[in-house]
């Protein structure tokens, strides 16, 4: 295993044969593009879509859903957003899914591009939207924990075959020392087969285990009793069960578990107010690749994530980037160990 820190290069995600067509193409006239801009903006629903692709992203199928729209309206709405560099595509095994792009750095109209965005974000998502995007997440959620439910021992084998715990354990045992986090408590989400466990449960009062698997659970109880980690405290359930309960944490660890969640960025939302001031949080996370069989033989809802999209999400929950590290593997896949500290909000 190679480790190279601070250095890898994320890569823009394609658009297929759509992107040269987008007004970031430098042959486009500035007007030509201002139309298309224009075009593109020009429709309500468009602009829902874009708001509802803040911090997420969709496939067409679940656009429709969202918006109660047919396959073919949404195809064209997210081909014109597209022409208009407005949204780009990702493949994710056989799901295209859309998200908006990245500002553009050589465009004449970045800045209108980045009005646009922001001016979006500030407007309110109506409650029967809300519900309905609710409605998706729970969908793939409920994907998901069906495949643990029926699938432990084939997880356990194939995630070895990706990145096993051996591989990162260590290393992020490290960045938990290093860190400036309080030891009293300390909640890891998605514990797994509890391997990390142990080494938190010599650091800190409390350990708090969080996962939706009931599966996992079991097997992380197994362990827990057999090493007697009499401070440890397993619960069925997501994040927001979690702030229900009110747990509050000084240390939040994720390993190996946002590729699993329909919704990262909320799910980084939700730990920002779990975590007590001046928090830590430690992220080991696939970077993206293209192994679409990942899908079926771990339950995998994302195909890894880009290091900006992290750091995006994180700093959009409150959080300031710390230490960094990757790790590039034999296998092709790399992984990243991501540090996040909470920020004092201003009043």
């Amino acid at each position: 295993m190679n480790i190279v820190k601070n250095q890898y290069k994320a890569f823009d995600s394609s658009l297929g044969d759509n992107h040269e067509s987008s007004y970031l193409n430098e042959s486009a006239t500035n007007t030509t593009a201002l139309a298309v801009f224009f075009k593109a903006a020009g429709d309500p629903l468009r602009l829902d879509i874009l708001r509802v692709l803040q911090h997420n992203a969709y496939g067409v199928l679940e656009l429709g859903d969202i918006f109660e729209t047919k396959q073919s309206g949404m195809s064209h709405h997210l081909k014109v957003l597209a022409n208009a560099g407005l949204v780009v595509s990702r493949r994710e095994g056989n799901t295209i899914f859309y998200r908006r792009s990245p500002l553009p750095h050589k465009s004449a109209i970045q800045e209108l591009h980045r009005s646009l965005f922001s001016t979006i974000d500030l407007t309110k998502i109506s409650s029967d939207l809300a519900q309905r995007i609710h409605t998706v997440n729970l969908e793939r959620t409920r994907a998901s924990r069906e495949f643990f439910e029926q699938n432990t021992d084939k997880f356990n084998a194939n995630q070895d075959l990706i990145s096993s715990y051996t591989q990162y354990g260590q290393i992020i045992t490290e960045f938990l020392d290093a860190s400036s986090a309080k030891k009293k408590v300390v909640l890891e989400i998605g514990p797994g087969k509890g391997e990390f466990l142990a080494n938190l449960s010599k650091r800190f009062t409390k350990v708090i285990a969080l996962d939706t698997s009931k599966e996992m659970i079991n097997i992380s109880r197994k362990m827990v009793s057999d090493k007697g980690l009499s401070n440890t405290e397993l619960i069925h359930g997501d994040t927001e069960l979690a702030l229900k309960k009110q747990i509050r944490a000084d240390c939040i660890t994720l390993n190996m578990v946002l590729h699993h969640t329909p919704n990262p960025a909320a799910v980084l939302q939700d730990i920002s107010k779990l975590l007590t001031k001046e928090g830590v949080l430690l992220v080991t996370e696939l970077c993206e690749h293209d192994q679409a069989w990942a899908h079926e033989s771990c339950g995998d809802l994302w195909l890894g994530f880009e290091p900006n999209d992290l750091k995006n999400w994180a700093s959009a929950a409150n959080f300031r980037e710390g230490e960094s590290l990757y790790l590039a593997q034999r296998n092709g896949f790399q992984v990243q160990l991501r540090q996040f500290f909470k920020k004092e909000k201003k009043i």
